[in-house]
């Protein structure tokens, strides 16, 4: 909830899936985000695959699912309709940032195959080792659509 230019994290997030849904958010319920679907993961804060398997558990069948952090700084509808086109035939698309790393929790993916490759136990589960299974495309960032905020820094920089 933390804001930056006016606005909370997450909402950027929730933003950014707009004409999707439903969009389910991972963690506890917060005020003044309307429109989604709160759950849990198992057990609570077990990890970004914990969460991953709680969202995908109550999200129903869609053919694509979207995979966004709740602390993107950048992230924008734009963000994910060039992941969503960048798919073609692969099983999942991630946003890779100007240092050339996989920004794991920005991402596109079959529903169907990232459902086939979650671990039985989820919490603490390497998250790279659940998506690096799907062979994703990579989709360079555009003007710091990776940025997240993780420091006091990081909030600075994109205030």
């Amino acid at each position: 909830m933390l804001e930056v230019g006016g606005k909370p994290l997450l909402r950027r997030a929730v933003d950014a899936l707009a004409g999707a849904g439903p969009v389910v958010v991972v963690g506890p319920e917060r005020a003044g985000i309307p429109g989604v679907r709160w759950t849990r993961e198992e057990p609570p804060g077990g990890g970004p695959v914990a969460a991953l398997a709680a969202g995908l558990a109550v999200l129903g069948e869609p053919e694509l699912v979207a995979v966004l952090a709740g602390d993107l700084a950048a992230v924008r509808a734009s963000t994910v309709d060039r992941l969503r086109a960048a798919l073609g035939d692969a099983d999942g698309a991630v946003l890779v940032d100007a240092q050339g790393r996989r920004q794991w929790l920005v991402g596109v993916w079959r529903t169907a195959k990232l459902r086939a490759v979650l671990p039985a136990e989820p919490a603490n589960f390497p998250l790279r080792k659940v998506f690096g299974a799907l062979g994703p495309v990579p989709v360079p960032e555009l003007d710091g659509e990776a940025a997240d905020i993780d420091t006091p820094e990081d909030r600075l920089r994109h205030s």
